[in-house]
């Protein structure tokens, strides 16, 4: 297993996450999603544990939000 980060597409993140390119790319802009990495002209990857981390992050939210 490499230790270097593993970049995923945006399609991939919205896989992930179950969650739009729009509303992806809004809370993006809100800083409410992780920071993508740019490609190039029009190409945009994220850091696959950044995304990880966010999705158990929302997770952990909700158990707060239950427990009170």
């Amino acid at each position: 297993m490499s230790d270097k980060p593993a970049l995923i597409s945006l399609n991939d993140a919205c896989r992930l996450t179950s969650l739009s390119r729009t509303a992806i790319n809004r809370w993006r802009g809100e800083g409410r999603f992780p920071v993508a990495v740019p490609l190039g002209d029009r190409r945009v990857a994220f850091i696959r544990a950044e995304v990880d981390e966010w999705i158990a992050a929302r997770i952990a939210e909700r158990a707060v939000r239950a427990a009170s």
